[in-house]
Order: C-alpha cells, then structure tokens, then sequence
C-alpha cells in the first residue's frame, strides 16, 4: 500500500476547511447590513461588519442589503401653499435601510418597491408641509423671506418616524430640487414681483433723497461755522491792527519828523533791494537821505 503524498493531504485539508467555512461562516461589509433567518423565521439583524457564524442551509438563510445612503427624486408635480397658491415642485431625498428585518419583511429586500412606497409617504408629507407655509416663504424678489431651509427640515422630520417604523429605512436628508409656477399664476407672480421691485426703487429714492438733503444741510452748516468764524478771525485781526497802527499814529504826531523820516526809508529800501540801478537825482527824497552827512554847498 502506497503512503499518501504529505502534500496532497495538506491540500485536501485545506480545501475542507474552506468548504466548512462556506457552511458555517460568512462576511458582512462595511457597505451592507444582514438578516439571519432559521427555517424562514427571523433569527437576528446584524448592522456591524464583520464574520460571523451560521448554521449551513437550508437551516439558516441569510440575506444582505446594501447599507449605503441611496438618492429617490419625487417627480416634478403640483402642491398647494397655505394661502391657496398652487405651484409645481420636486423633492428629493437620500435614505438607506436601518431595520433590516422590517425592510425584508415589508419589501423582500426589494429596493424598487422601497421606492414606490417612499413615492408616496414623501408625497404625503411634502404636500403637508408645503400646504403650511405661504406662496412668498417659497417664491419671492426678497431671499430674506424665502424659507427652504425651515420647509427642507419640516419634510425630514415629517418623513423620518413614518419611515424608520414602517418601512425600516432612515430618511437622511431631504432636499428641494425645483420650483416651477403654473401658466395660470406666472402672469399674476410676475406682476407682483414687478409691484414689488417698483415698492422698493421708490423706497429706495426716497431714502437717498433724504439722505442727501441730510448731507447737503450738513455741509451747509459747516460752511457757515467756519465762514462765521474766519469773518469774526478777521474782525479781530483787523482790530487789533487797527489798534496797533492807532498807537504808531500817535507816536507820528508827536514826531512828525520821524514819520517822515521812516517813510522815506522804507521807501529807499523797497527801490534797492532787487539791486534796481536808477539814475536820480540825490536831492529827490528819499535819496537826499544818502547826503546826510555831506556839508550843505555854499
């Protein structure tokens, strides 16, 4: 009898062990979410990933969903505000499966139908949400009183408890795509927006008008502050020049002499500083001032 190869029965084993493993072990990803199901009755939801043990079929079934956010756009249809203005809207939003075992038991794991039924669910309640807010928080010229954060919030919360306990999906986000006006109101929304800008370009002018007679006031009255106070500067200055040649005046009348003698200098000093040649005669004041020392002729 031949021994068998070592090799071949390391082989053999291995291929055993991966044979067993197959039976009575299998992988969850990252990406996926399982429901463990004994003789097709519910065993356990599994929503970590991991390995895991099983027992080999048909004891034990096991079904896997894909576990990543998943995007379902509403089509683009009409709804009705709050102050009974009709106007067209698509809503989309993003969801992924959180219970697996009502998602298989309420779909078969079947994502299509999961999408018809979150069809209407996100109709219902973006029809609610939509119908309790007014025409302007959605269509405006003024994008301060636009609200679509506050509608986009009030149709995830609407969606998220209907959608965990009925459908086992979480609703994650939820997101207005399009807004559109029927052809019966666009004339009348258009009109408005124009009555609107028309408001505000007048509110507008007036502001700047009177803004700028504000302006104009002001400036005026700067401009009479500083003209009021450069006439009273030179009413003084002038008085007090008058004042001083007052005190000079006296001191001439005194001296008469004197008074003539400093004209006839300053005179002589205002004709000679540009180094002026003039040819005159030195008895003609205020040049016979040069011959003061000179001996009067005989």
């Amino acid at each position: 009898m031949k021994k068998k190869n070592p090799l071949t029965l390391l082989v053999g084993t291995l291929l055993l062990l991966i044979f067993v493993a197959l039976l009575f072990c299998f992988q969850v990803r990252t990406t996926e979410v399982a429901v463990v199901t004994t003789f097709g009755k519910f065993s356990r939801s599994i929503t970590e990933p991991g390995l895991y043990l099983r027992a080999p079929l048909p004891i034990q079934k096991i079904y896997k969903f894909d576990n990543r956010l998943q995007n379902f756009e509403r089509k683009f249809e009409q709804t009705t505000t709050k102050d009974a203005k009709n106007l067209l809207i698509t809503v989309f939003i993003g969801w992924k499966v959180s219970e697996p075992k009502v998602f298989l038991e309420r779909f078969n794991g079947d994502t299509l139908k999961a999408e018809q039924s979150l069809e209407n669910l996100v109709r219902n309640a973006k029809n609610a949400v939509i119908g309790s807010y007014n025409f302007a928080d959605l269509i405006s010229p003024d994008p301060k009183q636009v609200k679509f954060d506050a509608v986009e919030a009030d149709i995830l919360k609407e969606l998220k408890a209907s959608a965990q306990t009925t459908y086992g999906v979480s609703v994650e986000l939820v997101g207005i795509k399009q807004l559109g006006l029927p052809e019966s109101i666009t004339g009348k929304v258009f009109e408005r927006m124009r009555a609107e800008r028309d408001r505000l370009v007048k509110q507008f002018n007036g502001e700047g008008e009177a803004k700028s007679l504000e302006i104009r006031s002001d400036a005026n009255r700067k401009r009479d502050e500083l003209l009021a106070k450069a006439d009273a500067d030179s009413l003084r200055i002038l008085g007090e020049a008058e004042a001083a040649a007052s005190k000079d005046y006296a001191v001439f009348e005194q001296k008469p002499d004197l008074a003539v003698f400093l004209l006839q200098l300053k005179a002589l000093v205002g004709s000679l500083k540009d180094r002026t040649t003039l040819v005159l005669d030195e008895k003609i004041p205020p040049l016979n001032l040069l011959n003061a020392d000179k001996p009067a002729a005989k």
